[in-house]
C-alpha cells in the first residue's frame, strides 16, 4: 500500500537506531539521574584522579544531573603524576564542574605514624597502597555528609570482577555508575562522549591506566592487558563458559585459570559494592549468584 500517494505521511520520520555506545551512555545517564533524584540527594560528588574511569563517571554525572549539581575532588599523593592532576583539572573546567584539590600526603603520614608501632618489622605491601585509597574514600564520605551529595564510585566491571579494587576505598560510595561496564567499553564510551564535545583530555584516553598507589605503577603489573582480560571475563561471567572452553578460543590456559579463580575468590568484595546501572546480559549481584565464600573452588 502506497501511503505517500494517498497523501498520508508518517508523523515522525523513522530514526536511525542508536549505536551501542550511545544507548549505553544514555542508560548510564538515566540510571544516575533516577537514583540521585529519587533518593533525595542534592547532587553527586566523586574523586577525580585523572584516569579514564573517573573521567567517564564525571562526564556521565554532569550530563545526567547538570554541571551545577556535581562536585569533583582531586586528592593527589606522592605517586600521582603531574599529568594526572593537570588532566583532571582540565576536564573539570571543560565540563564547568566545581572542583577542589585536597593533597592526601599529610593524612597518609599521620596514619602511618600511628600504625608504625603495630607494623614494626613488617615489609611494605599493598596495605600502604590501600591506605591511600581509604583516606580518599573517607574524605569523599565526609563531603557527602556535609553537602547532601551522593558519592559516586568509579570502578569498572573488569576491576570488580577480579577484585582489583579496595574495600572502603575506591569502592566507597552510594552508587557505582560503571560497575557493569568492562574497561574496553569504558574507553569506547569516552571516545563517544568526546565525539559530541571534547570534554575528556585525549591523554586520559591514550595513556596506560594506573591506580597510582605505588611508584611507576600500571594496571598491567597485576593484570593482563584489558584487550585480553575482558573477553575472558565476558566468556566466563556472561556466557558461563568453562576454562577449557575459553582457552579453546585461543587464550593461554594458565591466564584463563588465574582470571577465573580471581573472579570466584572476590565475590565477597562485590557483595559489599554499591548498586549500579545494569547494561549487560549478566551483571554482578542478582544476575550471577555465587557463594560469598570461595572454598568450593
Amino acid at each position: 500500500m502506497d501511503l505517500t500517494s494517498s497523501g498520508i505521511e508518517p508523523v515522525h520520520p523513522a530514526k536511525a537506531l542508536l549505536s551501542r555506545e550511545e544507548s549505553v551512555y544514555q542508560a548510564l545517564c538515566v540510571g544516575v539521574r533516577d537514583y540521585v533524584h529519587k533518593n533525595g540527594f542534592q547532587g553527586a560528588v566523586l574523586g577525580l584522579s585523572g584516569g579514564i574511569d573517573s573521567a567517564l563517571t564525571l562526564a556521565i554525572a554532569a550530563d545526567a544531573l547538570g554541571k551545577e549539581n556535581v562536585q569533583a575532588v582531586l586528592m593527589p599523593s606522592r605517586y600521582t603524576r603531574d599529568m594526572s592532576t593537570e588532566d583532571a583539572e582540565t576536564q573539570a573546567r571543560n565540563l564547568g564542574v566545581a572542583y577542589q584539590v585536597i593533597p592526601i600526603e599529610p593524612l597518609v603520614d599521620s596514619y602511618q605514624s600511628q600504625l608504625d608501632p603495630i607494623f614494626k618489622g613488617l615489609p611494605e605491601d599493598t596495605t600502604e597502597e590501600n591506605l591511600q585509597s581509604r583516606i580518599r574514600g573517607n574524605l569523599l564520605m565526609a563531603i557527602s555528609n556535609k553537602t547532601g551529595k551522593l558519592v559516586l564510585a568509579t570502578g569498572n566491571k573488569s576491576e570488580m570482577a577480579v577484585g582489583y579494587a579496595t574495600l572502603y576505598g575506591d569502592m566507597a560510595g552510594g552508587f557505582a555508575v560503571i560497575k557493569d561496564v568492562f574497561k574496553t567499553l569504558v574507553y569506547e564510551l569516552a571516545v563517544y562522549r568526546n565525539s559530541i564535545e571534547a570534554v575528556i583530555p585525549e591523554r586520559v584516553i591514550s595513556r596506560p591506566p594506573s591506580a597510582e598507589l605505588a611508584p611507576d605503577q600500571e594496571d598491567t603489573d597485576s593484570l593482563p592487558p584489558y584487550e585480553v582480560l575482558d573477553p575472558i571475563l565476558e566468556s566466563f561471567i556472561e556466557h558461563d563458559l568453562s576454562v577449557d572452553q575459553i582457552a579453546a578460543q585461543g587464550f593461554d590456559a594458565d591466564i584463563v585459570e588465574k582470571i577465573t579463580r580471581l573472579v570466584v575468590r572476590n565475590e565477597y568484595k562485590r557483595r559489599q559494592a554499591p548498586p549500579g546501572v545494569r547494561i549487560s546480559r549478566r551483571a554482578f549481584g542478582r544476575d550471577r549468584r555465587y557463594p560469598i565464600t570461595s572454598g568450593f573452588n
